[in-house]
């Protein structure tokens, strides 16, 4: 009876600490904690990758175009102004007055301003692996201007120097316009000209000087012109006239419509042969006046237009799917400690290392795939590759068919939730939340039976 005694304390002796789950899950646990070390490596060859591609969009737009931003037309009058100093003769102490006459000017908005812009997506301009999309607009104009009134300026009708009269445009950018600069006043043409640029970075296009009474004998001032702009990200308008309309067609297919006015919904169209919108703007929709002494005033908070976006970033993407990367590796090592812990079978740390770096090879995989071919594309390369890996891996490891094949549709099912994760904008959260729930619930389920305490 003590043999048996003896034998039954032997067959019930504890496990060495080492061999116990709980040790087994510190190691597992740990081992995911080192494996975010290469995992912090790849998201900063990322961020230097989506650093690399920043700076060619800055060389390209530099040499294409940046944003169009347009101001104008305004005409311009100049008139005379007297001041007055007191002069005192030195010899005879005598006081006289003296008047000394000085230029300045009056600008007058146009009482209506109809814009019509063709913008079409140029794709051709590339840079190594790069290829940025720009765009080239033809932007036509026409309106008229009402006949200024310069009393309300408290200026007389013998100081108005109506015959050096001009038109000006401000707008970003110049050595992007490609097409030469003429404007049609009634029967008048004429041509614009560079200026200084003003202190808030417009550069500045006036016509040479006009008789403003000569050219309105039969009417009002009415004017066209056309101008053709190499750009990139964004045109946008401020609504000088008083009925200020502008209609902009393209085949962009991502528009973003930004500004301080809206664009119409009665006739704004997106689709995926791209895009049509038009604004009407009044003055009374806006606070400043259409005339103004001195100088055009800073009207950029009134901006209103349309931004032309590349929704599908191929770095960003990268990025999004790299931060699941400790989910992923945890949740696979969980799948495989869970499997060891139901059947028995002895998963080795290095093979949990192996495993681990093949998930982290997912992410090299993906973003140098993606710089060659669409995000789509290079997830479904790479998720499938890594996969496939492991479950190969998994046969040799666990000596069996089922698991492996459990294993495989789990990481499968895995990357094709983060995938549409990745792809959502809107409900990303809450399909995330689901999901990790349903997840939480599996493991739950599957380890309600297994005996923590051996």
């Amino acid at each position: 009876m003590e043999i048996s005694k003896n034998q039954d304390q032997h067959n019930f002796e504890p496990k060495p600490f080492f061999q116990s789950n709980t040790a087994k899950m510190m190691m597992v646990g740990f081992l995911t904690l080192i494996l975010l070390i290469p995992l912090f490596f790849v998201q900063n060859l990322i961020s230097e990758r989506s650093q690399r591609k920043s700076e060619m969009v800055d060389e390209v737009t530099d040499l294409w175009g940046k944003d169009v931003l347009f101001y104008g037309p305004a005409l311009r009058v100049p008139y005379t102004t007297y001041d007055t100093y007191n002069v005192t003769n030195p010899k005879t102490g005598a006081t006289t007055f003296e008047k000394k006459a000085t230029t300045s000017y009056a600008y007058f908005f146009p009482n209506e301003l109809t814009n019509t812009s063709k913008v079409t997506k140029n794709e051709s301009l590339k840079r190594g692996i790069f290829n940025h999309v720009v765009f080239t607009a033809d932007m036509a104009f026409k309106g008229d201007f009402s006949n200024p009134d310069f009393t309300k300026l408290g200026i007389a009708e013998e100081n108005i120097q109506w015959n050096k009269a001009s038109i000006i445009v401000k707008t970003t950018n110049l050595k992007s316009i490609k097409s030469e600069l003429k404007i049609q006043l009634n029967n008048g043409k004429f041509t614009f000209e560079p200026q200084n640029s003003d202190k808030s970075g417009y550069s500045v296009l006036a016509t040479n000087a006009f008789d403003y009474k000569a050219l309105t004998a039969q009417g009002k001032l009415n004017f066209n012109f056309n101008i053709t702009y190499n750009g990139s990200n964004s045109i946008k308008f401020i609504p000088v006239g008083k009925v200020t309309k502008v209609s902009v067609d393209s085949n962009w297919e991502s528009p973003s419509f930004e500004g301080s006015f809206a664009a119409s919904d009665t006739t704004k169209t997106v689709n995926n042969k791209g895009f049509h919108a038009d604004w009407k703007i009044l003055d009374i929709n806006r606070t400043f006046s259409q005339q103004y002494l001195n100088g055009m005033p800073d009207l950029d908070d009134y901006l209103f237009g349309v931004k032309l976006i590349q929704t599908v970033d191929e770095y960003q993407q990268n990025e999004r799917a790299s931060k699941y990367g400790f989910l992923v590796i945890g949740l696979t090592f969980l799948i495989f400690f869970l499997i060891q812990s139901i059947s028995k079978i002895n998963i080795h740390i290095f093979q949990y290392s192996m495993i681990g770096l093949a998930l982290i090879m997912f992410y090299t995989l993906l973003i140098s795939i993606t710089e060659h071919s669409s995000f789509s594309l290079a997830y479904a390369i790479a998720g499938s590759s890594v996969v496939t890996l492991i479950t190969l891996y998994s046969v040799s490891i666990l000596k069996n068919r089922k698991f492996p094949m459990f294993i495989g549709v789990s990481l499968s099912v895995l990357y094709t939730f983060i995938y549409v994760i990745i792809q959502l904008e809107d409900y990303a959260l809450l399909v995330g939340s689901i999901g990790l729930f349903a997840i939480l619930a599996a493991v739950m389920y599957f380890s309600r039976k297994i005996d923590w305490n051996k």
